[in-house]
């Protein structure tokens, strides 16, 4: 800092030659040795606050300090309320303590006493980033470049990560900035920092690589663990190496110990999406939904728009019940649409759930017709618009969909069994036989058409050995049909075998207390009529 100086020179020689040999904890005890004899000295304060924070980011140590750091610049500020740099160190402090509002503030701060602080603007653009607001995040990037053109490696490499996201901006606009980017970076000592960390990381890859190996040769073991818990207490404040060993733990089943890694990642590292991620399809395993939940919702913090995030939780939270919100979740992902075919599927997610669920026909409708524009190659899309359409009694649409279906699709089984349904609601029982027939004859293993054929030939067409038939396929191709037992007990009751047709009721009783296909009091009565 310019405007605030050692008065003793010997004690700052003593605190830098700590520091440059990379004993902090000296370093740090001799500050407060010089803090303890002239408490308001503004420039010991800040100095301390920068051994905390380079302890706090020494990935070889496990305690965290940017509290104790903030609180240093503080008490710095208190005599130097007009300095921009500590209000940026405190946001800097703020920031790896991932309180990302709190630290934007802080930013703004520094930069009503000094506008032209580049650093400022710059991270306040990788803020709104972490955070998803792309054009916030762009806006800042600019205001950055603007005022340090020469020093502006990290910026252009943001816009450049920002503008890959998109297809709309044309290639060479993306080139530039990362040519620019490259350009700028000997001129960026900040930048250069952030490479020099990064590639200090390679030190562990003879790790990884022996990793590899192991999990190759022997798949994960006990060996595996002892070489990671090695290596952390090494380096026991690198979070990388926490989700490695969280998903060792993960692989040999032992989730306890992998959700404990795992958060330990966390804790050093509360950005790190990747350990939110494992950690939620960790939680997913052991369905324990309301902690998925959570984290989920902590990671849609992080990236608001990421629409994978969206439909996990949206997932999680229809597997709880709380239909309303899922629905809210599972519209905010279609709406951001990273991937039409992805999309069509979200919305035929939420097609289903209208439909089932709510019993918003309309809405499924729509849902289904979006499913639609979005990939219409898709059969399924058809069929649950189709099914949609005939639940509502719009049969003419219905008939028109599957029609539309099987001009891509002609040999599509479940197409000809949805017509035969279609076909036979309406009473056309003909046109209902071909259909079924026809879905018969392109699967000869589909219950369902058996079944629902046999239905017509015994109750529309009173050829009761033809149902039979039929029924028997049916239970031969689906074991735990319950409807084709309780329809071919019926069958077995018209030809007087009465005995034959209870044991056929039975079955079905006890297959449906685990399929529910039928009401269980209609089976019984059914029973109790043979004999009475």
């Amino acid at each position: 800092m310019n405007d605030i100086n050692f008065d003793n020179k010997r004690i700052k020689k003593e605190i830098d030659k700590f520091q440059k040999t990379g004993n902090i904890q000296k370093a740090i005890e001799a500050c407060k040795g010089a803090l303890s004899k002239d408490e308001n000295n503004a420039e010991l304060h800040v100095k301390l606050g920068d051994l905390y924070m380079e302890w706090h980011l020494d990935i070889h140590q496990i305690k965290q300090y940017a509290d104790e750091a903030i609180t240093e610049y503080q008490r710095a500020l208190e005599s130097c309320v007009n300095s921009a740099e500590i209000y940026y160190k405190i946001a800097m402090a703020f920031y790896y303590k991932r309180e990302l509002d709190k630290s934007v503030n802080y930013f703004k701060l520094a930069l009503e006493h000094n506008p032209k602080m580049s650093n400022a603007h710059y991270m306040i653009a990788e803020i709104f980033m972490r955070k998803g607001d792309f054009i916030e995040a762009v806006e800042a990037a600019e205001r950055a470049i603007l005022i340090a053109p020469f020093s502006s490696s990290r910026a252009n490499f943001l816009i450049y990560c920002i503008q890959s996201l998109s297809n709309k901006t044309k290639w060479y606009k993306k080139f530039s900035k990362l040519i620019l980017s490259i350009l700028t970076l000997p001129f960026d000592k900040y930048a250069i920092k952030e490479v020099i960390k990064r590639l200090s990381y390679f030190q562990f890859l003879p790790v990884l690589i022996k990793t590899s190996i192991l999990i190759f040769m022997h798949g994960f073991n006990q060996q595996l663990l002892d070489l990671y818990r090695e290596t952390i207490e090494k380096a026991p404040g690198f979070a990388e190496l926490y989700i490695n060993l969280g998903r060792i733990y993960y692989e040999l089943k032992r989730y306890e110990d992998a959700i404990c890694e795992y958060k330990m990642a966390i804790w050093l590292d509360s950005l790190n999406i990747r350990a939110y991620y494992y950690l939620c399809c960790l939680y997913e395993e052991i369905r324990d939904f309301e902690n998925a939940i959570d984290i989920c919702r902590k990671m849609i913090e992080l990236q608001p728009h990421s629409a994978e995030i969206h439909c996990r939780l949206a997932q999680y939270l229809y597997l709880c019940g709380d239909i309303d919100e899922a629905i809210e979740h599972y519209q905010t992902a279609v709406t951001l649409n990273p991937n039409p075919k992805w999309t069509s599927i979200v919305a035929q997610t939420l097609g289903f759930i209208f439909q089932e669920n709510t019993k918003d026909l309309d809405a499924a409708i729509s849902s289904y017709q979006n499913a639609y524009n979005l990939n219409s190659t898709d059969i399924d899309i058809y069929l649950n618009l189709g099914n949609v359409f005939f639940e509502k009694g719009s049969y003419d649409n219905a008939l028109i969909v599957y029609q539309k279906a099987l001009e891509t699709s002609p040999h599509n089984a479940r197409l000809h069994c949805n017509l035969g349904y279609l076909y036979w609601g309406k009473g056309n029982t003909d046109e209902a036989i071909k259909e079924y027939e026809k879905a018969i004859k392109y699967d000869n293993t589909y219950d369902i058409a058996y079944n629902n054929l046999g239905v017509i030939y015994l109750d529309d067409l009173g050829k009761v050995q033809k149902a039979i038939e039929l029924f028997e396929e049916a239970r031969k191709y689906n074991p735990n049909y319950a409807l084709a037992y309780y329809n071919l007990a019926r069958s077995i009751a018209i030809t007087g075998d009465k005995v034959e047709a209870a044991k056929l009721y039975q079955i079905a009783l006890d297959i449906n207390k685990y399929t529910m296909e039928l009401d269980p009091n209609d089976i019984e009565e059914k029973i109790q009529d043979l004999f009475t």
